[in-house]
């Protein structure tokens, strides 16, 4: 048996697809009305990468600071220091010792943060290799933030940071090369803002203060991981699935 597409068939399944489409459309903008994303830019030096004794990319967390209430959200971290997967090490947190001090805050207080903060495994990410890098958060607009990125290449040893100390007859225990930096900036989110962050210091472990971070002594090729850092508030891209 033949079956025969009528005009009118054709006109009903072709303004009924056009309706559904439409109205795809207009849900996936209207999920981004009123809200604004923070975009974090890095570009890593594939150069420098390659210098280092083990010749892998950086480790390095992005999270953001309430400056009213010192809340922190965690944007993104990388697969090794996010899942604790030091090959063989139970534990590394000289890699990024102020970050690991506000994942622990962070887990400690998850049942008393907002709703929409991912959980820990949500927010890791495979190591991005050397080029560039993007990831955003969403924020409520006109939100104030401290933006924070500590970044740590291993073996990226120098005359101040060295791999064994012939003085002291000390020896790297972690092959941690120059301590991580911390690179900060303050921004509110309204669309169309930017801001450039600045090395803000380097951060250590210290057993009676914790995580502390210090004025940027000693640091020659670290500066240079990360050779471009922008971060940008704009507006969320339209989706039917995810966001």
């Amino acid at each position: 048996m033949k079956y025969r597409i009528t005009k009118r068939t054709l006109v009903f399944t072709l303004v009924t697809g056009l309706f559904l489409a439409g109205g795809l459309v207009f849900y996936a903008f209207a999920r981004t009305w009123n809200k604004t994303d923070i975009e974090f830019r890095i570009h890593i030096n594939e150069k420098l990468v390659q210098e280092s004794t083990f010749g892998e990319p950086p480790t390095f967390a992005i999270w953001l600071e309430d400056p009213g209430t010192g809340a922190t959200r965690t944007v993104f971290v990388t697969n090794r220091a996010g899942l604790d997967d030091w090959e063989g090490k139970t534990s590394v947190p000289v890699a990024l010792p102020k970050w690991f001090q506000v994942n622990e805050s962070e887990k400690q207080n998850r049942n008393n943060t907002e709703a929409d903060i991912p959980e820990q495994l949500a927010i890791t990410g495979a190591t991005p290799k050397p080029g560039y890098f993007t990831t955003r958060v969403r924020v409520n607009p006109e939100s104030k933030w401290i933006c924070r990125i500590e970044m740590n290449l291993a073996g990226d040893f120098n005359d101040t940071y060295k791999e064994y100390d012939e003085v002291a007859k000390t020896s790297d225990e972690y092959k941690t090369g120059q301590p991580a930096l911390i690179y900060k900036a303050v921004i509110t989110a309204t669309e169309g803002n930017t801001a450039k962050p600045e090395i803000e210091g380097i951060s250590f472990t210290d057993n009676q203060n914790g995580a502390v971070i210090r004025p940027e002594t000693g640091i020659t090729t670290a500066r240079d991981v990360f050779d471009e850092i922008s971060i940008l508030i704009v507006r969320p891209k339209p989706r039917i699935i995810g966001w």
